[in-house]
């Protein structure tokens, strides 16, 4: 018989069985400590021995920056990349080497903790790597400004290429301030410009102009039935002066490879005059490229019969096609409009000057003639005039809408023939006068004012296209008896218009504003209270800038460009507004071609040195193209 708590020997499956049930106790608990010593020791070593990856994942991460960047096609212009902002192809090559650069040092860094591990390096071994990567990072860092440089080395040198095979008209170019905070604010002034073009060639490449919210093209009546690539021509000037040459030469090509009217119907005369007309001349001013002179012949001979009328006022409209001109049905009974007739002579002007055909100069003596000539209410020039019976519409003079450019274009005449125009200069001055006399007001607080005159009575409103006056009256004091006065003129009309812009929500001033019982330059009605990207309030600063160096009037203008960003910029480009007393409000879905050509263009200059298309050198036509003053500003002409 067994002893007590021994269990006999047992067999099953011939596999000896263990008769002490507490001996079979004992080697389970061995067996369950053995787990958890040789899980702690695992869970331990890889603590201590393996080696920090955080490092790596954070390398990763700065390497997927420069991963998948996408480079579509626009229009067969060419290659254009973009990322989340916008790139240029040379980006591309900047990313593609820095990627290079940091999947060698990945490999590299996996080598050495490799190594490290084969020679049981430390942790604090292996953590010893993070100050490498900051210092690969800070020398990544070096790198690309060292290319950066190099590449703005490159367009410099670009940039006297071009300007050597097109020297153009004298201050062209350059003009940089030495203050640093002027300097970043004539950078920030383009950086708007690239925004702008960038998106117009983006959504709306060869289109008359863009929608920025909408992308894609937009045209108005004014332009007929064709994509003329108003915006293209429009800009071209303002990129080269800005220096923006690989921008330049992309509008450059395609106005030599597709700008043309064939097959174009009913155009406005007066605005393919300021803008195409005007466009090209400025352009072949300002390089001496013959082929703008040759297509700028092209476009003028198509307007030449509007003005085939028994006065020799030319009408508002023709007819590419047909040579039929008409006006428009709601100028006073079919006349035409006194700011579109008016404002020919500048660039038919230089036009003969530079073909030696006389018809377009002959043109616009015409209509001096019959203007000179003509009785005038009061001294005054009504907006209307019957180009049938010349003799004028309805009563109507305006600063304003219908009137503006005419009377510049007087006092600029005389500026561009070198001041040889004294029917110019006389026909201006006496016209100031007669405005002066009838029409200038002053505002209970003491703000200065041209209203409008209707058939005898004031209508107490000025509009945002009349604020351009404050700088024709500073211009046009340097040729004055009394100087000081018509500077002073012009230093209160610019504080007006910036009142107007001023008590706006939005820092932009209204279409129109008014000046009726206790509203002083504000605007009462729904229907004048939008913002479409005017450059008639920046235009007068600039000319202030330029005649007094008061530093309000950049400070002025760099309200203008704060205002412009908050209010008007989107990621398509930049919007009008339709109410800008409302923050937030609705936007028009428009970036205007004159955005481009003229209101960027004064706030560029007013951050730029004098030397920059100097005053002495150029007349700016009312799409602010400039032209050379005869006498003092020669171009030598280059074959394309």
């Amino acid at each position: 018989m067994a002893a007590p708590g021994i269990l006999p020997n047992r067999y099953v499956n011939g596999v000896p069985v263990p008769t002490s049930r507490k001996t079979l106790r004992m080697k389970e608990k061995y067996i369950i400590l053995l787990v958890f010593i040789t899980f702690g020791t695992v869970c331990f070593g890889a603590f201590m021995y393996l080696p920090d990856m955080r490092d790596r994942a954070r390398v990763e991460s700065l390497r997927g920056q420069f991963r998948d960047v996408i480079v579509p096609h626009h229009g067969g212009v060419g290659k254009i990349v973009h990322d989340n902002d916008g790139i240029d192809i040379h980006a591309i090559n900047d990313k593609a080497r820095l990627g290079q650069k940091i999947e060698m040092d990945m490999a590299e860094r996996n080598r050495i903790v490799k190594v490290g591990q084969q020679l049981n390096m430390s942790k604090d071994d292996t953590l010893g790597f993070k100050q490498n990567i900051e210092n690969d990072k800070e020398r990544i860092r070096q790198q690309k400004k060292e290319e950066e440089d190099k590449k703005r080395q490159s367009e410099m040198e670009k940039l006297k290429e071009i300007k050597q095979e097109h020297p153009g008209g004298e201050g062209a170019q350059g003009g940089a301030p030495s203050e640093e905070d002027v300097l970043e604010k004539r950078n920030a002034v383009k950086e708007m410009m690239r925004h702008a073009w960038a998106n117009y060639k983006k959504h709306a490449w060869g289109s008359n102009e863009l929608r920025p919210i909408s992308h894609r093209g937009h045209s108005a009546s004014i332009f007929g039935t064709l994509n003329l690539g108003a915006t293209i021509v429009d800009a071209a000037d303002t990129l080269y002066i800005m220096e923006m040459m690989e921008e330049y030469k992309v509008a450059r090509d395609w106005i030599a490879e597709n700008l043309n009217f064939e097959g174009s119907s009913e155009l406005s005369v007066f605005e393919t005059n300021i803008r195409f007309v005007g466009g090209l001349l400025a352009l072949y001013a300002l390089t001496g490229d013959k082929m703008y002179k040759e297509k700028v012949v092209k476009i003028a001979d198509k307007l030449l019969p509007a003005f085939n009328t028994p006065s020799g006022i030319p009408n508002s409209m023709v007819n590419v096609r047909t040579g039929g001109s008409r006006n428009w049905g709601w100028a006073s009974g079919g006349c035409s409009i006194l700011a579109e007739f008016g404002s020919f002579h500048l660039e038919f002007v230089y036009l003969s000057e530079i073909t030696g055909n006389p018809i377009y100069k002959e043109k616009v003596d015409k209509i001096r003639e019959v203007l000179n000539q003509i009785e005038k209410p009061d001294g005054l020039y009504p907006n209307y005039l019957n180009p049938k019976t010349g003799r004028w519409g309805q009563q109507h003079v305006a600063i304003g809408a219908l009137g503006d450019s005419f009377y510049e274009y007087l006092i600029k005449s005389y500026v561009q023939s070198g001041n040889k125009d004294e029917l110019a200069k006389k026909m201006y001055f006496d016209a100031v006068k007669a405005m002066e006399k009838k029409m200038l007001q002053k505002s209970k607080s003491g703000m200065v004012y041209l209203a409008e005159y209707k058939s005898g009575r004031l209508e107490h409103k000025m509009d945002h296209l009349g604020c351009f006056c404050g700088g024709m009256f500073a211009l046009g004091a340097e040729y004055s008896d009394d100087k000081a006065k018509y500077m002073k003129l012009g230093a209160d009309i610019a504080h007006t218009c910036h009142e107007s812009y001023d008590r706006s929500a939005t820092k932009l001033g209204p279409e129109a504003f008014r000046f009726d019982g206790q509203t002083e330059a504000k605007s009462i009605r729904q229907n004048e209270k939008y913002y479409i990207l005017r450059p008639e309030v920046v235009e007068t600063h600039f000319y202030m800038w330029r005649f007094t160096k008061e530093q309000k009037y950049r400070d002025w203008a760099w309200e203008a460009v704060n205002a412009l960003n908050k209010n008007c910029k989107v990621d398509g480009g930049f919007t009008g507004i339709r109410d800008v007393y409302q923050e937030h409000g609705s936007q028009d879905d428009v970036q205007q071609s004159f955005f481009l050509a003229e209101t960027l263009k004064y706030l560029y200059l007013t951050f730029s040195e004098d030397t920059v298309i100097p005053l002495n050198k150029w007349v700016f036509n009312t799409e602010a193209h400039p032209l050379p003053i005869q006498g003092a500003n020669t171009v030598k002409e280059i074959e394309s």
